[in-house]
């Protein structure tokens, strides 16, 4: 990166934690940043959970809002699965907080502290397709487990006529295997941009008022008012996209518990 210029791919860049790789029979087994702050997210979701566990007769703000969340996964499941689905709530509630906890802290405004940053770890597709294709293998691995090669089925559907199925069947079956892809794609492009946008229009606010003069301070109060615009959106997006994951495994559950 030259001089003066702000690079936004930057903040994606997976490096190691105390500034050396570590070299272990010839693999690189450095703790990263992006380890570190999955560790963070599993401490805060462990943490917010534990406030569950009290189970005191009168409940305190933290108990209301741990069993609240545990609530609003349970209806998602029984909605979307339906019966025999309470079985994936602790993997759809693990799926759900884990994004959403992962999307929240990548946005924290850290850097704003001297020697803090923040990294989100779903805008890397490693991570988005590691949670996408094990949903996927579950999905798989319960319809098999259920319907043996029944399960084949699903791509036949319902009241199409025979003549058809050369083509609905090739189609059905395509349809299905895209899945772990979108599931994955979806999450990482939507983090990825977003905080692409907050570090673009961060760079013109800094080179804005640098710049100095009346066009470059207009520049610069601009894009700090788009930065909060964006803030604002991205927030929701992180809230989004998260649910969309979690509801989207949980009909693909669906259809593998009773396949249409």
């Amino acid at each position: 990166m030259s001089a003066g210029k702000i690079d936004p791919m930057e903040q994606f860049m997976v490096e190691p934690v105390l500034g050396r790789h570590l070299n272990l029979f010839g693999y690189d087994v450095s703790f990263t940043n992006s380890a570190l702050f999955m560790v963070v997210v599993f401490v805060l979701l462990a943490l917010f959970i534990s406030g569950g566990l009290k189970r005191q007769l009168v409940p305190g703000r933290w108990q209301v809002a741990a069993e609240d969340a545990v609530s609003f996964i349970d209806n998602m499941v029984s909605v979307n699965i339906g019966s025999g689905g309470k079985k994936f709530a602790p993997y759809i509630f693990s799926l759900f907080y884990f994004i959403l906890f992962a999307n929240l802290i990548g946005v924290m405004p850290l850097a704003i502290l001297p020697g803090l940053h923040t990294f989100a770890v779903t805008s890397h597709i490693t991570v988005t397709a590691i949670l996408a294709f094990l949903s996927f293998a579950i999905v798989l691995a319960v319809g098999f487990w259920k319907h043996g090669l029944k399960f084949f089925t699903l791509f036949v559907p319902h009241g199409a006529p025979a003549w058809l199925m050369p083509v609905i069947i090739p189609v059905e079956f395509v349809s299905f295997m895209v899945r772990p892809f979108s599931l994955a794609l979806r999450l990482f492009v939507a983090m990825t941009a977003g905080h692409i946008l907050l570090e673009v229009f961060g760079s013109f606010v800094v080179q804005g008022f640098t710049a100095g003069g009346g066009l470059g301070t207009v520049v610069g109060v601009l894009s700090f008012i788009m930065i909060i615009g964006v803030s604002a959106l991205e927030l929701l997006v992180c809230a989004i996209q998260a649910y969309v994951f979690a509801l989207l495994t949980s009909l693909y559950l669906h259809d593998a518990v009773h396949l249409h």
